[in-house]
Formats: structure tokens, C-alpha cells, sequence
């Protein structure tokens, strides 16, 4: 059975509630303080050699450059130490900066303020590979995307509540940068505070010997990340999204002055509606999951930021003419029109959580453990390096004489040539998309023995063959990727055989059509074992005609001879008779007989079965039929 538990149940547990709320308060603190920065430079000091339109840029930019620079050593020593030694010392680093900041906005001393903001850079960059390395190591594998998902909606309020205070309080007449200033001592003082309940946490490598050389060691490290191809490319899945935010957060409060003629408060309204749209979709992304990582809500993710994007742009040029006073929240919420703008920003906010959630807790379950910060590490580098990259693209544009909603456009396009580019490079994520489709829309599909599914190492999985989807639900079910035997001949239906064949499904025809394709499946097959891979295989040969489990053919006990790794049992419940689950004469799915779409689906997956203990198919039939039976 699926785990029953809600992800809001480790807030109440030591080993999440003080991480949790150390990274909250640290977030709370980055916002308020760079966004009071933004506004007292875009509003208030109209400095000639930093210009109001500039100004967001100019801080992202510089608040960035340390990952660049030191994400690699972050990730060292988060590898190497205790973890909870780690953010403790990094919480007493970020109360002495605050108390610089402090006086910085006291005395509207902007170049030190700006000092501030890089080194508070830095002790995000240090703190960051903590972070994420520190989840797998106190959660389990079912855990992973509901912690995640609170962790990156907390941090997305976090950032909503701190610029909201941060926009609120420089604006206060007289005592506005003496509250900000109080308020960011305040913040770090309390997340220095929760740091000290924080569990142990044993570093994972403790004889790691450092490189100090930062640019050395981020070559190694992304060359680190570059030998498990499918977590780096969820770094660039990750480090892409950071792009696509970098360029909504940094011109809000320009698209807020300039675009929809809104003050101060209509640039933290904004910012309210995407921080609760992010936080919004990665909570959903729990539940969305059934408690497992899903990256198959990443396609899904990255449909909605493309689509809820352009559909901004088009209901900013919808807009009625702007008036020439800046208006307040209640003016501008008067305006129907400013409705959808909003809407768009919601939505656009909860697709990019159902796009990055997952993907970040798929590298934290794939990465090498003692590995892992630094894996971490090198996805600060590359989110820095897009972000930076976003910056100056965006300065390019607006020099260009682009208006910011073609910014936004020229983004929300570009967003879908890369995410598409991104799901041809790793298959994985469509089919999982597919999957997810299957198993949320086309069938009520419930997984019992989940765990049975081993998460690392080579397996053979067995499964009575029902439907042209059954590969689909399966996979579902899976941690990782499984490499399906299928017949040769469902590469032919158009949708499916491409689907497949991107998934690196192995094409089989039966030995007396085809010896040599017989042959070059079951060579694939070991490969793929002897890679510690996942294998499928549907012992009976073909989708049963008539609903009873078939007699199984010779294949499982080809593969054991030569590979004699665990098998998995697996039995697929209430499919027959379901849509795509008969054939006719001509070999094409027709309709159903009794049962249509949305009908009730199991998987059954049975105790691992050793090789040694099958002495021939029908050991394994009696016991996919046992399940059957149960």
C-alpha cells in the first residue's frame, strides 16, 4: 500500500521542523532585504549611476555571482563536515552581515548595501548544497517530493512574505529603513536560533581532501554531474526554470511602475501571486505523486509555464490605456482586465512548482550519496550561470527597445523549444508523463508492494500482458526507468511505437519470424542487467484474448541462465476489457467490452523471487497468478 501519511506530518518531527523553518527564516531574510534594496534605489534615491529600470538586475546579479564562484567549494565542504555544524556556523555569518546591512540602510549607503547583498550571496552559496544534501539524508524515498515540496513552497512564501515586508516597510515615511534594518537582525538572529535544534547530521565523506581551487573543482564537479546523464540533465531541467523566474522576479518591480502603472504595493501584489502559485504547485506535487517521485509532472509543469506566459502577454496588450498617476491595490483590483494578468502569473507560478520539485528530487535520490552536496553544488553553478545569463539576455533585449511583455513573450517561446529539446534528450520524463496520464486520467490505478520495486541494481520484472498500456502503468509504479521487451510490432502505432521507442523499449519478434531480432532482443536485455538496469518482460508473449493469464513462454529462463538476477513478480488487476485492452481480427485496439476509461486499475508487485529458485517458467506463472488470485 501507498503511504498514507500527509507531507505536513514532518513539521512536526525534529529531523524536518528546525530545517525547515532555518531555511525559511533564511529565505525570509535574502528577500526582505533585497527587495527593500530594490525599491529604496527604484523608488526612492533615483541614483544616476544606477538606473530604476536596472536596478532589480544589478542586485540579482550580484547576489548570484557567488554560486558561480564558490558553489564548488559549498559543495566540498558540505560533503566533508557535519551538516548541522555547517549551517550553524552559517547562520552566525548571516547575523553579521545583517548587522552590516543594518547600518548601510540607516545611513542609505548603497555601495555597501550592495557589498551586503554579495555577501549574503556567498552564504547562500555555501548554504545551499547543505540544504538539499540534507533531505535524503533524514527522509526516505517516499518522503522525498513531499519534503521537497515544502521546502520549495516554504521557501517561495518565505520569499513572498520578505519581499511583501521588505516593499511595505522602505516605504514607511521616515522609519522605513530603520525597520528594515531592524527586521533583517531580527530574522537572522531567529534562524541562528532554530539552527541550534537541527539533528546531527554525519558528513558523508569526512576524508574528502579540499580543493581550494574554485574553478578547478567546478570543472570536476559538473564533469561529476555529467557522468549520471540523467541527473545532469535535470540540473539543466532545474537550472533552465531558474532562468524563467529570474526574468519574472527581477522586472516585477519595473512591469508593476512602468507597464501597469501600479506602486509599491501593486510590485509586492505581484510578487504575492507568484510566490503563492510556485508554493501553491509544489505542494500539489505531493499529491499529484501518490508519495513517489514523479518527474512525469515535469512535461505538465512545463506546458503551463509556456502557455500561462503568452496568455500574460497578451492580456497585458488587452489592458485599457495606463493612466498617468501610479495607481494603489485597490484601484488597480478594480480593473477587471488586471484580473487575468494576475491569473496568468498564478498559473504560470504553479506550473514552474510542478516543473522543479520533482526534478530536484530526482537528483537527490539518484545522486551518489557521498557525492551528493557536491552534485548540489554543481546545480548552483549551472542555476547561476542561467540566471546570469538571464540577466544580461534581458538587459540585451530592453536596450533592444523591447517592452517588458515581449520580454515576457520572447521567454514564455523560448521555454518551449528548450523544454522540448530537454524531453528528447531524456526520455524518461515523457514517458513518466504518459504514464502519469494513464494512471491519473485514463485509470483509478493503485500500486500495492510499491517498495518490492528495488531502487538501485538489476532486476527482471515479470507481469501478466493485458493491455497495450500495461508498460505505461508499470513504469508508473517504478522509482527509475525500466527497459520493456515488447513486441516488435506496437513500434508501428504511431503515438505508442515513438513513445517506446525514445524509452529504449526492446523490439522482440518471435523466433520462428525472426531468429536474428529474437536473438539481438535478449543480447539487449543482458546488456541492460549488466548495467544494473531494470528489465521487463511479459512472459506470455502477447496481450491475452480472452483474459486469462497465458502459458509463459521460454524467455525468463533465456535471460536467468546467463543473468541470474532477482525476479519480480507483478500482476495487473481489473485491466481486461478496459479500453486498449483487446485486439480484433486485423490486430487493432478496439473498443472495450465492459469497462471504459476511469475504471479502478491495480498493480500487485509480489516478494523478489532468487533465480536459482525458478526451475522453469511455471514456477513463475504460479505465482503471477497467486497474485492475480489475491
Amino acid at each position: 500500500m501507498e503511504p498514507s501519511h500527509s507531507q505536513f506530518a514532518l513539521l512536526r518531527q525534529r529531523r524536518f521542523a528546525p530545517f525547515f523553518w532555518t531555511q525559511f527564516l533564511g529565505a525570509f531574510n535574502d528577500n526582505l532585504f533585497k527587495f527593500a534594496l530594490t525599491v529604496m534605489v527604484t523608488y526612492q534615491l533615483h541614483l544616476a549611476w544606477l538606473p530604476a529600470e536596472l536596478a532589480g538586475l544589478v542586485i540579482g546579479a550580484l547576489f548570484i555571482l557567488p554560486f558561480v564562484l564558490f558553489s564548488a567549494t559549498g559543495g566540498q565542504i558540505a560533503d566533508r563536515l557535519d551538516k548541522r555544524t555547517l549551517m550553524r556556523a552559517l547562520k552566525t555569518l548571516e547575523a553579521a552581515i545583517m548587522a552590516l546591512a543594518a547600518w548601510g540602510f540607516l545611513a542609505a549607503h548603497v555601495p555597501l548595501l550592495l557589498g551586503c547583498v554579495f555577501l549574503m550571496g556567498l552564504q547562500s552559496t555555501l548554504f545551499g548544497p547543505v540544504k538539499y544534501a540534507y533531505l535524503p539524508q533524514h527522509l526516505d524515498q517516499h518522503e522525498l517530493t513531499g519534503g521537497n515540496g515544502l521546502v520549495e513552497s516554504g521557501t517561495f512564501v518565505a520569499i513572498l512574505l520578505g519581499n511583501v515586508a521588505g516593499g511595505l516597510l522602505i516605504a514607511l515615511p521616515q522609519h522605513g529603513a530603520a525597520l528594515v534594518a531592524l527586521g533583517c537582525v531580527a530574522l537572522a538572529l531567529a534562524g541562528r536560533l532554530t539552527a541550534q535544534a537541527l539533528p546531527a547530521s554525519p558528513a558523508s565523506d569526512p576524508g574528502l581532501r579540499m580543493n581550494w581551487n574554485p574553478f578547478t573543482e567546478t570543472w570536476r564537479n559538473l564533469r561529476l554531474a555529467h557522468a549520471q546523464l540523467a541527473v545532469f540533465r535535470s540540473l539543466l531541467g532545474i537550472s533552465w526554470m531558474w532562468f524563467f523566474g529570474a526574468v519574472f522576479l527581477s522586472q516585477f518591480p519595473a512591469f508593476a511602475q512602468g507597464v501597469l502603472r501600479g506602486d509599491e504595493q501593486v510590485a509586492s501584489l505581484l510578487l504575492v501571486v507568484f510566490s503563492v502559485g510556485i508554493g501553491a504547485g509544489s505542494l500539489l506535487c505531493e499529491r499529484l505523486s501518490r508519495h513517489q517521485v514523479e518527474i512525469g509532472l515535469v512535461p505538465c509543469g512545463a506546458i503551463g509555464m509556456s502557455v500561462f506566459a503568452i496568455d500574460l502577454f497578451f492580456a497585458v496588450r488587452a489592458l485599457p490605456p495606463a493612466t498617468p498617476a501610479l495607481q494603489g491595490v485597490g484601484a488597480f483590483l478594480a480593473q477587471p482586465a488586471h484580473w487575468r494578468v494576475l491569473a496568468d502569473l498564478a498559473l504560470l507560478a504553479l506550473s514552474a512548482g510542478l516543473y522543479s520539485v520533482p526534478m530536484y528530487a530526482l537528483i537527490q535520490m539518484r545522486a551518489q550519496p557521498t557525492h551528493r552536496a557536491r552534485i548540489i553544488a554543481a546545480n548552483n553553478i549551472l542555476n547561476a550561470l542561467f540566471m546570469i545569463v538571464s540577466s544580461v539576455l534581458v538587459g540585451l533585449m530592453l536596450q533592444a527597445g523591447l517592452d517588458i511583455p515581449q520580454v515576457f513573450l520572447a521567454v514564455a517561446l523560448l521555454n518551449a523549444v528548450v523544454a522540448s529539446y530537454i524531453f528528447l534528450l531524456v526520455p524518461e520524463y515523457l514517458l513518466r508523463f504518459a504514464s502519469w496520464i494513464a494512471t491519473h486520467l485514463a485509470y483509478r490505478f493503485r500500486v500495492h508492494g510499491r517498495d518490492r520495486i528495488p531502487a538501485t541494481g538489476a532486476a527482471l520484472l515479470a507481469c501478466n500482458h493485458v493491455s497495450y498500456v500495461d508498460a505505461l502503468l508499470i513504469a508508473a509504479a517504478s522509482p527509475r526507468p525500466i527497459r520493456f521487451i515488447m513486441d516488435h510490432r506496437i513500434f508501428a502505432t504511431p503515438l505508442l511505437g515513438w513513445l517506446f521507442r525514445l524509452a529504449k523499449a526492446i523490439p522482440i519478434a518471435p523466433q520462428k519470424d525472426d531468429p536474428a531480432a529474437y536473438e539481438r532482443a535478449f543480447q539487449a536485455a543482458c546488456r541492460a542487467l549488466d548495467e544494473g538496469e531494470l528489465v521487463g518482460i511479459f512472459p506470455e508473449g502477447a496481450i491475452t484474448r480472452d483474459g486469462r493469464l497465458q502459458p509463459f513462454k521460454g524467455g525468463v529462463m533465456k535471460i536467468l541462465r546467463t543473468h541470474p538476477v532477482p525476479v519480480i513478480p507483478l500482476a495487473l488487476h481489473n485491466l481486461w476489457g478496459s479500453s486498449f485492452s483487446r485486439i480484433d481480427g486485423k490486430g487493432l485496439m478496439s473498443r472495450p467490452l465492459r469497462r471504459g476509461l476511469f475504471n479502478r486499475v491495480e498493480l500487485v508487485v509480489g516478494e523478489p523471487l532468487a533465480a536459482e529458485a525458478l526451475a522453469s517458467p511455471e514456477g513463475l506463472r504460479e505465482r503471477i497468478e497467486e497474485l492475480l488470485a489475491a
